[in-house]
């Protein structure tokens, strides 16, 4: 198991009358391409476990990609306040109505390399609101690159998490809580 250097930081984003705060990550160098490999390997375990739809819809059904995708996602989820307990924030309803559930992200993957600034300036308020940890993604090559070669295109400046309690979920459970990442079986050194 590889220690990732501490790189939390707390955000504090202000609202009409609450202020939200929220750890965000940033990746970079090694770190990010531990990190990277190993939400990989977890994709390519997950993958193996259900071949039956095509590669690119089973990827929408686990990320959500582009900036636009991931504010539609975030926007729809309810804003969470800080006085609601956890039996209040999980509410289950049943409706006459058979639409799709609504899909909820545990983290954004976010590259740091977007220009112009503004394209991704409104989420980290809104991910803040809706209690969804920022992942930063920074790197020489740009972090756009190193997201659009995960989800299997040129180049992605966000990259939403679908909470679908697969083997992807519990890695990024695992970074978020305890800010490790696991390497591979055999260790090499150099």
């Amino acid at each position: 198991m590889e220690k990732l250097p501490n790189t939390s930081h707390k955000s504090k984003s202000k609202s009409k009358s609450t202020t939200l705060t929220q750890s965000t990550r940033c990746y970079a160098g090694e770190s990010l391409a531990c990190f990277l490999k190993s939400i990989q390997r977890e994709m390519e375990l997950a993958r193996a476990l259900d071949t039956a739809l095509p590669d690119k819809i089973w990827l929408k059904q686990q990320f959500s990609v582009g900036v636009n995708e991931v504010t539609r996602v975030l926007e729809w989820m309810p804003p969470i306040s800080a006085a609601r307990s956890s039996a209040q924030q999980n509410p289950i309803n049943i409706s006459s109505d058979t639409k799709t559930l609504p899909v909820k992200l545990q983290a954004i993957l976010l590259a740091s390399d977007c220009n112009p600034r503004w394209l991704t300036k409104h989420l980290p308020t809104l991910a803040a609101s809706r209690k969804v940890p920022l992942i930063f993604v920074k790197d020489k090559k740009g972090g756009s690159l190193r997201l659009g070669e995960l989800v299997k295109l040129k180049t992605a400046i966000a990259v939403g998490v679908k909470a679908r309690g697969n083997g992807i979920n519990q890695l990024v459970n695992e970074i978020l809580g305890s800010n490790q990442i696991h390497g591979d079986e055999d260790h090499h050194t150099n």
